[in-house]
């Protein structure tokens, strides 16, 4: 059943060996015997390409619930024994990564036995493993509304506005909202939790404000912005930097800034082991203080 999961989820006998560490005629033999146990085939060759058939896309679902279900034992008995050992699994916001290298440096420096896997990736990504429960928690900003998730929040995540240390507005204080109305924005792409954020801000204040270029990451934002291309809007917790080297500024904009939070969130009813517990009451209980934001 490991062995199925892993070509159906790889789409690939040869990656599927890898992972396993396996044999590519090993993971073709283990296929062959379940096929001939369940009496239909699973996998259906069309090119270079495999496919699950329609006996193998169930055969999938089962197959993924049955290895959590293991995995909840193994995390029940750890439990029970009071384990301080393990394997911790967490995605987190590209944007937390900034600061997620600290948190999870003081966490394994406390518990050195602990495996930590990591999976930096946008918000899309973020939601995508909630949806398929392959990692214990996500650090990111506040979910969807109507998801069945638990979301604590640990710490605030200002929005601020910067631009390139030769602009004009720097040595402005109190910058009118309307003022930005007259500027061009670097932004992040469509999706993005920033550029949610901006999008619903701007709106209630009903002001329109003029983008000429979208982003995929902070870093590209910044770049961006040191050129002179625009102003930006992004994380403070990103500019440590920057600040301390004076390529980029803090605007003083009235209304700025944005204030949100992250949070730490996994699926409703998810039994953590006990290192994702404690990692979850590390998080929430002293990641404030770890996490001073630049002046």
């Amino acid at each position: 059943m490991k062995v199925f999961e892993a070509v159906a989820r790889l789409g690939s006998y040869t990656r599927a060996a890898e992972e396993l560490h396996l044999t590519q005629p090993a993971v073709s033999m283990q296929i062959k015997q379940l096929e001939e146990n369940a009496g239909l085939p699973l996998f259906e060759q069309l090119g270079k390409k495999i496919y699950l058939t329609q006996a193998g896309e169930e055969m999938h679902h089962y197959s993924r619930a049955i290895a959590q279900q293991l995995d909840e034992v193994d995390k029940v008995m750890a439990d029970m024994k009071g384990v301080k050992r393990g394997r911790l699994v967490i995605a987190v916001a590209s944007t937390a990564n900034y600061f997620a290298a600290r948190l999870l440096a003081t966490f394994s420096q406390r518990y050195p036995q602990v495996t930590i896997s990591l999976d930096v990736t946008n918000r899309e990504g973020l939601l995508d493993h909630l949806d398929a429960n392959d990692i214990d928690m996500v650090i990111m900003g506040r979910p969807p509304e109507g998801l069945d998730l638990v979301a604590e929040p640990f710490t605030e995540n200002p929005l601020v506005v910067i631009a390139a240390p030769n602009h004009p507005l720097v040595a402005t204080e109190r910058i009118p909202l309307e003022w930005l109305q007259q500027e061009t924005f670097v932004v992040r792409e469509q999706g993005s939790g920033t550029r949610t954020a901006m999008e619903r801000f701007f709106a209630e204040k009903r002001v329109r404000l003029s983008t000429g270029m979208e982003m995929s990451s902070n870093e590209a934002i910044k770049q961006a912005v040191q050129a002179g291309l625009g102003l930006g809007i992004v994380s403070i917790h990103t500019l440590q930097l920057e600040l301390e080297t004076k390529r980029l500024a803090i605007l003083d904009v009235e209304f700025f800034p944005i204030l949100r939070h992250w949070y730490v969130v996994h699926r409703q009813g998810k039994r953590l082991s006990p290192v994702a517990q404690l990692f979850k009451e590390f998080v929430t209980r002293e990641a404030r203080a770890l996490l001073q934001e630049p002046q």
